[in-house]
């Protein structure tokens, strides 16, 4: 990604590269480590921006809060088992997601 955009042309370059996965298509990307998953009351992009601007206290306060996390083989199982759809978005080498929730 351009490290010379603004913060907000970051984020719209993300908001474009956002879309819905299924399972079958993050599983590839769980296996290899890379999938990390977002709290729901969090805005994705921003969390996705923050991680390609390598912001650590902010990544870290929100791990330390358990409000992202890389996917574990809990989250895995509970996936396969249903039809899961996720918002995804890459923050290289990472694919940042969140569980679509249908209300």
């Amino acid at each position: 990604m351009n490290e010379d955009l603004t913060d907000d042309e970051l984020r719209q370059q993300l908001n474009k590269e956002t879309g819905k996965l299924e399972w079958r298509e993050l599983a590839p990307h769980f296996a290899r480590g890379a999938v990390i998953l977002v709290d729901a009351h969090l805005d994705l992009i921003e969390v996705a921006a923050i991680m390609v601007r390598d912001d650590k206290s902010k990544v870290e306060a929100w791990i330390e809060e358990r409000k992202v996390r890389r996917a574990d083989d809990e989250d895995a199982r509970r996936w396969s088992t249903s039809h899961h759809l996720f918002w995804a978005v890459v923050a290289a080498p990472w694919v940042v997601v969140q569980e679509v929730v249908e209300n």
